[in-house]
């Protein structure tokens, strides 16, 4: 379980450093890590919170404004200053982080779990939005943990053997949820997800902290240069034009996914669908499509050019929305549900490991967690805002409208790609 850094020395580009760099050590770590990670996403402002508040009553719009409880996510470039700037005086420099987030994150899942939304929905919320930020903190530690650990050339399969860990917690928090949900009630299901939690919290404690070398090489700076060097060192090394360019070209990348997830669950049940159809279908099969569509991005990445990767993975993510069509026109169909899930979940695993490749290849290691942050909360801002609103769209309009218009938002983010193409060339 323990994480040994791996040295520079290796070399895990390419076909024959595959299997080498899926076997490290740190692999190992990432993926309990990534469990911990995956758990809360669907819980604090995803598929599963907003399917809760669907089976008790809720309507879409209101559904949609409480997703924004988990905004926390998209802001934690705000305070990963302080996680870059300053140890926890216990455990080390990043695994003090990563226990305290996870004890909070357990903590505040318990308390969604035995309050729920009916009895006081303020008080609710509130309980979501702490379990978003530590869930959003723990991101944070995590993307810096992962790129401090190894070279830039381990970051795809280290990202990949990540998402494995984190697609799983998909699993946990989507199909075991449904099915607990659907068996017994709500309640349950909250408190084993924030038992499942356990697993990481083990692994933050016993694993070891990233190789000093490849730790900050001067943290003793004032705490207002914590904030403002990692920003002024992006837009320096890159350019204003281009590091703009770079920041709008990721906070476009995933838009056509992000904006469809809040609705995906009140949009299953209103197509028919019961919620143990939801967990096989949604959250386990789709699960274990996005997996491999994952080790699939992680594989391309290795073998051709990053650039190239970027255009295949943003346009089948914009065509997988089109797939939601089958289901709206077929409501309560499995053979529907199954192909809409099928090109969803592929698409989202393999963009999902281009997108952090390529976002790590970005960071400065010197300002690891706020770059990283800076750049991840990018990749969910725009699709977080409109998922917020999605419930407004859909009344206006229906279900339909809404996936076509989610497809075509990938427009602006090709347009962006063709004129960063040559200015990317390093990256390959």
């Amino acid at each position: 379980m323990t994480s040994s850094p791996d040295t520079n020395e290796n070399n895990y580009k390419g076909w024959s450093g595959i299997k080498r760099a899926f076997a490290t050590p740190s692999a190992l770590t990432l993926f309990c890590l990534g469990l911990g990670s995956g758990l809360p996403f669907l819980l604090v402002g995803g598929m599963t919170l907003s399917t809760w508040l669907r089976d008790v009553g809720f309507e879409l719009s209101v559904i949609g404004l409480i997703s924004f409880a988990g905004f926390f996510y998209v802001l934690k470039f705000l305070w990963a200053p302080l996680i870059d700037r300053y140890s926890l005086p216990f455990l080390g420099r990043r695994k003090g982080w990563l226990v305290v987030s996870l004890i909070v994150l357990i903590v505040s899942l318990a308390a969604i779990a035995l309050q729920g939304p009916t009895s006081s929905l303020s008080f609710f919320i509130v309980l979501v939005g702490v379990a978003a930020f530590a869930g959003a903190t723990l991101d944070t530690v995590i993307d810096a943990y992962r790129i401090e650990v190894a070279p830039i050339e381990f970051q795809a399969a280290l990202a990949s053997t990540y998402i494995l860990g984190y697609r799983i917690a998909l699993i946990l928090s989507g199909a075991v949820a449904f099915y607990i949900a659907e068996l017994f009630s709500w309640t349950s299901a909250y408190l084993m997800m924030a038992l499942f939690l356990v697993i990481p919290l083990i692994a933050a404690i016993i694993c070891k902290e990233p190789n000093a070398e490849r730790a900050l090489e001067a943290r003793d700076v004032h705490i207002i240069d914590a904030f403002i060097k990692p920003f002024q060192e992006f837009f320096s090394r890159n350019g204003i034009l281009l590091a703009l360019a770079l920041l709008l070209f990721v906070g476009l990348f995933k838009l056509p996914d992000q904006m469809i997830g809040v609705m995906a669950g009140p949009f299953y049940l209103d197509s028919g669908y019961t919620k143990a159809d939801i967990a096989t279908v949604s959250k386990l099969f789709g699960v274990w499509v996005g997996i491999a569509g994952a080790f699939l991005g992680g594989i391309c990445i290795a073998a051709f050019s990053m650039r190239s990767m970027l255009v295949v993975a943003a346009i089948i993510v914009s065509l997988s929305n089109i797939a939601y069509l089958l289901m709206a026109n077929n409501p309560g169909q499995e053979w529907a549900f199954f192909a809409t899930i099928s090109a969803d979940n592929i698409s989202q695993g393999f963009a999902g490991v281009v997108l952090v490749a390529f976002m790590s290849s970005l960071t400065n290691q010197n300002f690891t967690a706020t770059q990283y942050a800076l750049l991840a909360s990018l990749a969910n801002l725009p699709g977080k805002f409109i998922g917020g609103l999605s419930g407004y769209i859909v009344e206006a309009t229906s279900y339909s409208w809404f996936y076509i218009f989610s497809s075509l938002s990938v427009i602006p983010t090709l347009l962006i790609l063709a004129w960063l193409w040559n200015r990317l060339q390093k990256t390959d």
